[in-house]
């Protein structure tokens, strides 16, 4: 029987060692943030590359290419070399793209370093919530996985103080600014968190569960008994050897099952990426200022507003960071679908009364305007409560030892794909209205209430040992027989 020794100790051990993991997170939500306070002055004639329309969409799109490519080999590679080397790799492939980024002389070298720091982040978004759940006691796992969305508002918030301030000093994005042009600087900048994230990575231990699969059972026990302070230590060995078949390498063919070539499992978290990217946030994040001019928003307001949002993302993850291991991973996401579907619900509503003025831009006549605006920011709170960091503790936790990275890994990249196809037909869909667009996504919120009720299973309090192929869904709520 496993068990802790001074449990405010070790708390302080692996919380410090998560939070060092995390760091992938605020690079991931910097990198992906920095590009809008850049991407008009790139783009623009006076110090940028003068780029149509379609280039210029696809100059900020295509680190999502290199996004799912990160993400797909990501698992494979930390299965091989551990979960240590892929973090380096992703400050690596951070640090690379932001001094490439900065000191790009076409949009197409541009687009080169945007995709490998695409890589980054798509290797970070898995490997971070595998190993914070694969270090972590049970009892706070929920918490500390919570903490990779945490980082990535933070990272958010942060790129997009860091483009004011830079853009501030040298009066537009534009504008030179210490023998380079601002926009170039909004880019370097990000290789100082990516530096301070690879020189942690190396001082991080590697996963307990990659070193007991790869025979090396000393360093395994060190940090089993150090990080998470484990009692029984050789009891915790032979549980974590029963769930992972040593003889055996791992590979994405592990993921094959009955369900349409997949086990049920991988498709349960498959979906979850889907579902969190197909109710619209990064179109609330991409596409704000649509939003705030319609409801009698300047466009100087619309830096302002985002950091708002931000903040507020930032404040309501850390309420879910206090309630995940409280409450239960259930409970949360069925609240968080109801909510996002009355928000999302009531914004299709409300531009459904919407007037076009002559130059094509769209207007809400009161009360609708104050309701949109309320809902945004409603639907914000409820997503980062609740789907924003709770999908990535469900995937890194939910899957079996046996096949966790990989099926991350799967995960991970159908997230991106799913944000890939958002981002860009949101024009398209605007086109057609923003009813349309607001209800599409308030369709998918509804859908994954039922999703959540029907095929996720609560795993709080569960051991990782304890996660199987078909974990059975338990309706009638989550507490256990005493």
């Amino acid at each position: 029987m496993s068990g802790v020794q001074d449990p405010a100790k070790f708390q302080r051990r692996v919380i410090a060692v998560s939070i060092a993991a995390a760091l992938g997170g605020f690079l991931f939500g910097f990198d992906t943030a920095v590009i809008n306070g850049a991407v008009d002055a790139l783009a623009g004639d006076v110090s940028g590359f003068d780029l149509g329309v379609g280039l210029k969409g696809f100059a900020v799109s295509s680190a999502l290419i290199g996004c799912a490519v990160g993400a797909w080999f990501a698992g494979p590679i930390a299965n091989k070399r551990g979960r240590i080397p892929v973090m380096v790799f992703a400050a690596a492939m951070f640090l690379i793209s932001a001094i490439g980024s900065g000191l790009a002389f076409s949009v197409v070298d541009l687009i080169i370093w945007r995709v490998i720091g695409g890589l980054g982040v798509g290797a970070a978004s898995v490997i971070a919530p595998a190993y914070i759940a694969e270090v972590s006691p049970a009892r706070v796992r929920g918490r500390l996985g919570s903490l990779q969305q945490l980082a990535i508002v933070t990272g958010i918030f942060a790129a997009l103080l860091s483009d004011a301030w830079l853009a501030g000093l040298a009066g537009a994005a534009d504008q030179p600014l210490w023998g380079l042009t601002a926009w170039r600087w909004m880019f370097i900048v990000e290789a100082i968190p990516a530096l301070v994230y690879g020189i942690m990575a190396f001082r991080l231990p590697e996963s307990p569960r990659y070193l007991v699969r790869k025979g090396d059972l000393k360093r395994a026990s060190e940090v089993l008994e150090t990080v998470t302070g484990a009692v029984d230590v050789d009891a915790k060995i032979k549980e974590i050897t029963s769930t992972i078949d040593t003889e055996r390498k791992e590979s994405l063919s592990d993921l094959r099952g009955s369900r349409l070539g997949l086990k049920p499992i991988v498709w349960v978290g498959i979906l979850l990426s889907v579902f969190q990217q197909f109710v619209g946030i990064n179109v609330i994040f991409y596409y704000s200022t649509t939003l705030w001019q319609s409801v009698g928003f300047d466009e100087s307001s619309a830096l302002l507003t985002s950091v708002i949002t931000s903040v507020t993302n930032i404040v309501v993850t850390i309420i879910a960071i206090l309630l995940v291991d409280k409450v239960g991973r259930r409970i949360m996401l069925l609240v968080g679908s109801v909510g996002m579907t009355v928000t999302l619900g009531l914004m299709a509503l409300a531009f459904s009364f919407g007037t076009l003025d002559a130059e094509g831009a769209a207007t809400l006549p009161d009360p609708w305007a104050t309701v949109a605006l309320i809902c945004a920011n409603g639907f914000v709170v409820f997503f980062g409560a609740t789907w924003g960091p709770l999908v990535w503790v469900l995937l890194g936790e939910i899957f079996p030892n046996s096949i966790r990275a990989g099926a991350l890994a799967v995960a991970a990249a159908a997230q991106w794909a799913a944000n890939f196809f958002i981002s860009t037909t949101f024009p398209i869909f605007a086109e057609i209205g923003l009813t349309f667009a607001y209800g599409f996504y308030a369709f998918f919120a509804l859908v994954s209430f039922f999703f959540v009720y029907f095929k996720v299973p609560e795993t709080k309090g569960k051991e990782l040992e304890e996660m199987t192929d078909e974990l059975k869904v338990e309706r009638r709520g989550t507490r256990k027989a005493s």
